[in-house]
């Protein structure tokens, strides 16, 4: 199945992010039960923003659970940057 790095990045909001945050972690950490996300979390400098990393059987698919992130229904990602990522080293390697 393909991978794909997701790059979040969001508004100035972080009330409504702190508010919407625990539902985000939650239908995120559903997709990793799933095996549909390898990883996720937050950048920690710079612009606001999250890296994600899918593995999923198409870009239909991503695009679906992306529509589907309680973050994007509360509008607070500014922009989503979408790349097929070829992992040829590493743990996920093993698994791609």
């Amino acid at each position: 199945m393909p991978i794909y790095a997701v790059q979040y990045a969001y508004d100035d909001r972080r009330d409504l992010q702190d508010e919407v945050r625990p539902a985000h972690r939650a239908y995120l950490g559903g997709l990793a039960d799933q095996g549909l996300l390898l990883g996720s979390g937050p950048y920690t400098a710079g612009e606001p923003g999250a890296l994600l990393v899918f593995r999923v059987e198409d870009r239909a698919q991503l695009d679906a659970l992306l529509d589907a992130d309680p973050f994007a229904g509360a509008g607070v990602i500014n922009s989503v940057g979408v790349r097929p990522w070829n992992i040829v080293l590493g743990p996920w390697a093993a698994e791609a």
